[in-house]
């Protein structure tokens, strides 16, 4: 492989060989059902000997802290794939904190200098040389404006993109020798992995990007009294740094100084798994890094709290079936009704029609029933979706990435919420937003609304309709062979030719009486009845064909 032959790539190989050796990497790769009649290679590393005891969860997660960003977000990425997972490795990838030493404040003033073309004094009335956050694509630090207003600056470390592309050549290398020489390399498809890694962090390089992302979260809950965004400052702001509002609240894994300032810890956990549905159904729009670190807690009304996010690096979203899967499937769970989850797969798509509904439904009862068996208080909704992740998997169900974010989050804000009030009834809370949302989804004016949106598209549409009708019938007439010697014969033709003409003129009428009521008449209900009129045009000419 090319990349073993230059050597910057060989050298850093060599180094991450090291880091394996240190943590003692060999013995969770040989402990595999796979390669355990190899595990006496281990006797071979000296730091087998000497080296400190840890599980395997453990060592795989400082190893990849310890091997750099790229690996660290790698392990990030495959924390998703809990389906995949051994649990104690996902639960330790879970904990993987991208914390790295700072680079020095000088360096970050002249980066500054160099995208603005001015000294900073000129940018800003203050700039702390000291960041108050290093992390492993950026850091940052606290400025104030000239107008007053604080803030804080995000800036990309020096030369990271030439570290992660290096890197990610490595990941690339390695997870293709994996699935070819592991029996469970396919399996957890450590290429596609990787693919997504690389389109994520790149993603990440250009703060633009969040900036967006945090604009759009901004706007979503603009006049929300459960989650604040902060502003974004766009005239500041370039690809490789993005200023921001400064927030100031209480780190919301600090328990004892919430409870210090008498915020309702009940009300606040509650506020999150509706803030949570609220981003997935009606925005379909989703903060997917809501780890601790990037939740605060406002103190302004104790009684009413309010999160305040940031890092809006990860983003996920869905489209308006995967709404439909998420929230139907969850509904359809905790009425126990299987029958109805097995045809939602189906209906989506992602299970093959030939599955039997009967066979997917056994398959879904059998995971979930024991699950069931525990108060609704106790159930976690993102082992839900796993164990349906998995049990559909058996059916070659493919699972959207979507998804999987999805799940992390819901995770997330699950171990959030019950650490912030243990009796949390996960259940309970969104239950009615879970329903509301169904029954909007499925109301008159919703129907009415998404025709009166789609109505000018569909026009469109039927417009052509007189084009390939005409293109039909010339296609119809060079291929017929008339015999002209036989009149007789020729008239039943002659007629069918008339009725397609007819057809054809109808349908020319019908599509005119659809242009004039959609623009002439802009009354959701004549929507309604411009479909009908256009069915039925339609109809006229299947028939006179």
């Amino acid at each position: 492989m090319k990349i073993f032959k230059r050597p910057l790539q060989l050298l850093r190989l060599t180094q991450i060989n090291i880091i394996l050796l240190r943590n003692r990497f060999d013995t969770v790769v040989l402990s595999s059902k796979a390669l355990q009649s190899y595990s006496f290679i281990s006797y071979f590393n000296p730091w087998y000997w000497f080296g400190k005891s840890r599980t395997r969860g453990e060592t795989f997660r400082i190893t990849l802290e310890e091997l750099g960003p790229v690996f660290v977000k790698f392990g990030q990425v495959l924390s998703t794939r809990r389906d995949l997972l051994p649990e104690d490795i996902a639960d330790e990838l879970e904990k993987l904190q991208d914390a790295v030493p700072p680079f020095p404040g000088e360096i970050a003033k002249q980066i500054l200098e160099q995208q603005y073309k001015k000294p900073v004094s000129e940018v800003f009335a203050e700039f702390d040389m000291v960041p108050f956050a290093s992390a492993s694509v950026a850091q940052v630090h606290g400025a104030t404006l000239k107008n007053g207003k604080t803030v804080v600056i995000k800036i990309l470390r020096p030369n990271i993109e030439k570290v992660i592309v290096r890197d990610i050549s490595l990941l690339a290398s390695v997870a293709s020798l994996t699935s070819k020489f592991l029996p469970q390399g396919n399996k957890l498809k450590l290429r596609e992995v990787v693919r997504e890694l690389e389109r994520s962090i790149i993603y990440e390089l250009d703060l633009l990007h969040e900036g967006a992302n945090a604009s759009q979260l901004r706007r979503n809950f603009r006049h929300s009294d459960r989650l604040y965004i902060p502003e974004v400052y766009w005239e500041y702001s370039t690809k490789d740094i993005l200023v921001m509002e400064r927030i100031a609240g209480i780190p919301v894994s600090n328990i004892p100084a919430l409870k210090e300032a008498g915020i309702d810890l009940k009300k606040l956990a509650e506020n999150g798994v509706e803030i949570f549905f609220t981003q997935v159904l009606r925005d379909s729009f989703f903060h997917a890094d809501m780890h601790p670190g990037n939740i605060f807690v406002s103190k302004d009304n104790p009684a009413m709290p309010k999160y305040i996010a940031v890092d809006f690096g990860i983003m996920g979203t869905l489209s308006p079936k995967d709404q439909r899967y998420i929230a139907e499937n969850l509904l359809a769970f905790f009425r126990r009704d299987y029958r109805r989850v097995a045809e939602l797969h189906i209906e989506s798509g992602w299970v093959g029609r030939q599955i039997r509904v009967d066979e997917f439904e056994t398959a879904i009862r059998g995971v979930s029933e024991p699950i069931f068996e525990r108060p609704l208080k106790d159930i976690s909704f993102g082992k839900l979706l796993l164990k349906l992740f998995q049990a559909a998997r058996e059916f070659h169900m493919e699972i959207q990435p979507q998804f999987f974010l999805l799940q992390k989050t819901m995770l997330n804000i699950e171990g959030l919420g019950r650490q912030l009030y243990p009796e949390l009834d996960l259940w309970t809370t969104a239950q009615p937003y879970l329903e509301k949302w169904v029954r909007k989804q499925l109301s008159p004016i919703t129907m009415l609304t998404k025709i009166y949106h789609r109505g000018p598209h569909w026009v469109d549409k039927m417009l052509e309709l007189p084009d390939l009708v005409h293109a039909r019938l010339e296609q119809d007439a060079t291929r017929k062979q008339i015999d002209t010697s036989n009149i007789a014969d020729n008239i039943p033709s002659r007629k069918l030719q008339r009725r397609k003409w007819l057809g054809f003129g109808f349908g020319l009428i019908i599509v005119a009486l659809i242009n004039y009521l959609l623009f002439h008449l802009a009354i959701t209900a004549v929507i309604a009845v411009n479909i009908v009129i256009g069915v039925i045009g339609i109809l006229l000419v299947m028939l006179t064909y």
